[in-house]
């Protein structure tokens, strides 16, 4: 079994790693950094909450290290505990500049040490349909692909390292991750791309609105995150030489993780019918629309996999050449939003 400790037990080790390492009986859940707050023993009792990181990358017993902490650690405390030899998952963002993800994964490389990125939206319900209809040919090649992550949020977020001026901190690196993966995912990595990332809120003191345009050959990918969408639209519209579809962002599993309940079942991470997207067609000028049933989602098939890369030696959920490609893409878009021009790749 693989003994795993998180570097933090806040909303993202809450609700986002500690219910589904639990749940996986690869796993043994040893417990959590907790600096002042703590509150993982009373959710997990018998589990350590440990008082330090140097205690936990001292404990030759824990195997697997989680970094869930703010960005701008990341590529520190992923280094940390891949020198003492320990299999990592880092949160995404993945670090803040290409060259850290690079050293990160040839460090990965050179101690024979498990390292992943957690892209859990890969296993949201709305992109696994998406997949499944680009898989079945029911949309065709891509023509334009918009994909789109919107709040409405006046106010700060009580995460105060989410709204510090940091080189972590911004919605560009909070939710573009996201956004570009599934993107890359969907087409590759883009030729080029143009990017404006503004601050909207007059209370931000750091980015919080992106739109960032990808282009390849025969396609773009439009995407856009910001706290500024009183009314939201579609989270995902797929166009092709073959139809469209169209789907609302409403995958279920962080609801219900935010409310206490706990992952499994037959019901987990089954939309309610009125979410489901429609798919659009063209058959000889006839234009048909149909509902479609949304795939499950599942984030507990994240961990199956990094259960299965370090018992088993099976590829990674999320290599870490993927997250270099993800820092490219949002370095690039950095760049673009500063000079104001379109960044080749």
């Amino acid at each position: 079994m693989i003994k795993t400790a998180l570097v933090s037990f806040g909303m993202s080790g809450r609700v986002f790693h500690a219910p589904f390492i639990d749940l996986n009986p690869n796993f043994i859940l040893a417990g959590a950094w907790e600096r002042s707050s703590k509150n993982i023993q009373a959710i997990y009792p018998g589990v350590t909450s440990y008082d330090s990181y140097e205690a936990i990358l001292n404990d030759p017993t824990i195997d697997l290290v989680v970094v869930n902490s703010p960005n701008d650690t990341h590529y520190a405390y992923t280094k940390q505990a891949l020198l003492a030899d320990k299999h990592v998952v880092v949160e995404k963002s993945f670090t803040v500049t290409v060259e850290e993800a690079e050293e990160l994964a040839a460090l990965a490389l050179e101690q024979q040490k498990i390292l992943t990125v957690y892209q859990n939206r890969r296993f949201d319900a709305d992109f696994l349909t998406i997949q499944k209809l680009i898989a079945e040919n029911k949309i065709g090649s891509l023509l334009d692909v918009q994909i789109s992550y919107e709040r409405y949020r006046t106010t700060l977020s009580p995460k105060v390292h989410k709204e510090q001026p940091t080189p972590g901190a911004g919605v560009l690196l909070d939710l573009g991750p996201h956004l570009v993966d599934q993107a890359i995912q969907l087409s590759g990595m883009p030729t080029s791309i143009f990017a404006d990332v503004r601050i909207t809120r007059s209370v931000s003191l750091v980015d919080d609105y992106f739109t960032l345009i990808l282009y390849y050959p025969t396609h773009r990918i439009l995407l856009t995150s910001g706290m500024v969408f009183m009314q939201q639209g579609p989270g995902y519209k797929i166009y092709g030489i073959k139809g469209c579809f169209i789907k609302n962002r409403s995958d279920v599993q962080e609801d219900l993780l935010l409310a206490g309940h706990k992952p499994g079942g037959e019901n987990w991470g089954h939309e309610d019918p009125k979410n489901y997207g429609t798919l659009t067609t063209d058959t000889d000028g006839v234009i048909t629309s149909a509902i479609i049933e949304s795939e499950r989602g599942d984030y507990g098939k994240y961990y199956e996999a990094v259960a299965a890369a370090i018992l088993e030696n099976k590829p990674v959920p999320v290599t870490p050449q993927e997250g270099i490609n993800i820092m490219k893409v949002l370095v690039a878009a950095k760049k673009s939003n500063e000079t104001k021009q379109v960044v080749h790749l």
